[in-house]
């Protein structure tokens, strides 16, 4: 409900609300003559973003208890903000504020950085500034998938194998960043994977080590993440799973052995009858630098 007033007059307002369950609450909200004029804003932004050399944008989300998203893009005129400061022809990047998935196909492709930054605390202001001047290389990876459009959910990069193709007849089946996914300011390389057997008994344990380096010019670190796919089981299982992960620093051209233990209970699963058991057959081994991005790979038979 609005209400006009007329200046210097008093007005006596009583108002009757009555909440049917748990506690009833009012707000109580006045805009003082304040107009909103998006067009307006937006073009002081784009006059202020052309005097900078990098414009950042602060956008995101407020979450919370019973705030389901029908949508996942950035609300109110938050796309529109970063459309427009793009015009400006200044380099953006786009800080994003919050604790779930956010769709970008409206605007990705125009901005070269996003820094996700969930929702940072009382030392985020300095964290954020010591990532976008360098002084520290990001490492951080994603726990959660980002799709490209709603329409593509559910998507979760361990779901169960299909036997259809992903894609629709519109839009790739792919997501816009997948599990695991995250930069940083320099490159790694995977290679040489070798397991210390290819064939194990169920009570055994494996280890496969592989070489990481650092091709780039920065020292950084990788996080290389290890992923199991049991290939046939009585049961359906999924198409690949997160078993382990390392974080690892390296200097600009070092290079380090690394080691993954595969114990039985990475192979462990759950089968028809609810019973935790180890089935034989062969296992794909796989490792990289996220879900979408196993870039080494080996078959281990369990007897």
């Amino acid at each position: 409900i609005s209400f006009n007033f007329e200046k210097d007059k008093k007005y006596a307002i009583r108002i009757e609300f009555q909440e049917t369950k748990g506690n009833a609450y009012i707000k109580f909200i006045s805009d003082f003559e304040v107009i909103n004029n998006v067009d307006k804003e937006l073009a002081e932004a784009v006059s202020l973003a052309k005097q900078a050399d990098v414009v950042v944008i602060a956008a995101g989300i407020k979450e919370g208890e019973f705030q389901d998203r029908a949508m996942l893009n950035l609300p109110g005129n938050q796309e529109q903000l970063i459309n427009e400061m793009v015009k400006s022809g200044k380099p953006v990047v786009v800080l994003l504020v919050g604790g779930s998935a956010i769709t970008m196909n409206n605007w990705i492709d125009h901005v070269p950085a996003v820094l996700n930054v969930w929702y940072p605390g009382e030392e985020g202001g300095n964290a954020i500034a010591e990532t976008l001047f360098g002084d520290y290389n990001p490492a951080g990876r994603l726990p959660i998938t980002y799709p490209v459009h709603e329409s593509q959910l559910p998507l979760v990069y361990n779901h169960k194998p299909t036997g259809r193709g992903d894609d629709y007849n519109n839009l790739s089946g792919e997501p816009l960043f997948p599990f695991g996914y995250g930069l940083s300011y320099t490159k790694f390389e995977y290679s040489e994977l070798v397991l210390s057997k290819r064939e194990i008994n169920q009570n055994e344990k494996v280890t496969a080590t592989f070489k990481l380096k650092n091709i780039g010019n920065r020292a950084g670190e990788e996080v290389a993440q290890l992923y199991i796919r049991d290939m046939l089981a009585t049961v359906v299982r999924p198409v690949l799973e997160l078993k382990s992960f390392k974080r690892i620093a390296l200097k600009p051209g070092e290079s380090k052995e690394i080691v993954f233990e595969i114990n039985p209970e990475m192979l462990k699963m759950l089968n028809a009858e609810m019973k935790s058991v180890i089935e034989p057959g062969d296992f794909r081994i796989m490792i990289g630098a996220s879900s979408k991005a196993l870039l080494l790979k080996e078959t281990l038979k369990v007897l």
